[in-house]
């Protein structure tokens, strides 16, 4: 069956969707791909996670919007260097207290950047949103993952990509959390129940280079965080992986590199193709069972 003879979505046969987005930093800029190629098929997923930019590509794809326009507010927002230092200027400290205490490196208030810089089309609470959204985050002193599907949704997603060494913890409950990525990259096990298919998408990337040069402290920082990291994935999809497994072409882009917007979109296009290939091998095998 190739993916033009894919049922309608009214069809009661068709197999549900859910799908997980991984968290990457700017490689996860990738994740608009897999919206657009959603929407280009009809498909609608009954359930969305996402982890650190996961789970702000996911916001958006819960809260109604589609691979367009997330595109489109993307493209325009970090396209736009201009409009980027501006955005960031109206975030800037007020007092110097605010400036020797809250804007030092591994202080800065990701709550204050995601007001700045994510659509209004995210709403305030979990409650908004169109569809079921789990935010995976990490409990720091608990040692373990912390799954947010109700409450203020943009403290959730802080929480999930409060980046260590960049960001401050978030308090939620009661309880410090940091980067969903840490204990969970791809958050695609609280989706397996949901529905028929699950897609996991991974944009956190690996060390890239000809092997001949040592890379500067900071570069060690992010690609030790990426091995853990994929360490961590690759026992995953031992032990149980998604139905659809997607690793975009990310490994020459920085976690930071938002400003390349274009470019990461340009060199991950072909996870499209891949994607419609993947679901159509799974259709075929869940017709069949």
């Amino acid at each position: 069956m190739t993916m033009n003879a894919l049922p309608a979505m009214s069809d009661t046969s068709t197999p549900s969707i859910a799908v997980a987005f991984g968290g990457g930093g700017a490689r996860g800029l990738a994740h608009i791909h897999v919206i657009e190629v959603l929407d280009e098929l009809g498909l609608k997923p009954v359930a969305v996670s996402g982890a650190s930019i996961g789970a702000i590509m996911g916001a958006g794809l819960a809260a109604g919007m589609s691979g367009r326009e997330i595109r489109e507010f993307t493209v325009e927002t970090l396209g736009n260097s201009g409009l980027v230092l501006a955005k960031l200027w109206s975030i800037r400290p007020n007092t110097m207290r605010e400036t020797l205490g809250g804007f030092r490196l591994g202080q800065f208030n990701l709550e204050r950047v995601l007001k700045a810089f994510l659509p209004d089309r995210i709403p305030a609470d979990f409650d908004e949103l169109v569809l079921p959204l789990i935010i995976a985050a990490t409990d720091y002193y608990g040692q373990c993952e912390a799954l947010i599907e109700s409450g203020p949704l943009r403290k959730a997603i802080a929480a999930s990509a409060a980046l260590p060494a960049l960001f401050m913890p978030v308090r939620i409950d009661g309880r410090v959390l940091i980067d969903g990525g840490v204990f969970n990259p791809i958050p695609y096990e609280p989706l397996m129940d949901k529905a028929d298919i699950v897609i996991g998408v991974d944009v956190v990337g690996a060390p890239e280079g000809d092997g001949t040069h040592v890379p500067n402290r900071l570069d060690s920082l992010f690609g030790a965080s990426q091995l853990m990291m994929q360490a961590n994935v690759a026992l995953k999809l031992k032990i149980a992986p998604p139905h659809i497994f997607l690793r975009p072409p990310v490994n020459r882009f920085r976690v930071l590199d938002f400003l390349k917007v274009g470019e990461v979109l340009d060199a991950t296009a072909s996870v499209r193709d891949e994607l419609k290939r993947e679901l159509d091998r799974a259709f075929e095998a869940h017709a069949k069972a």
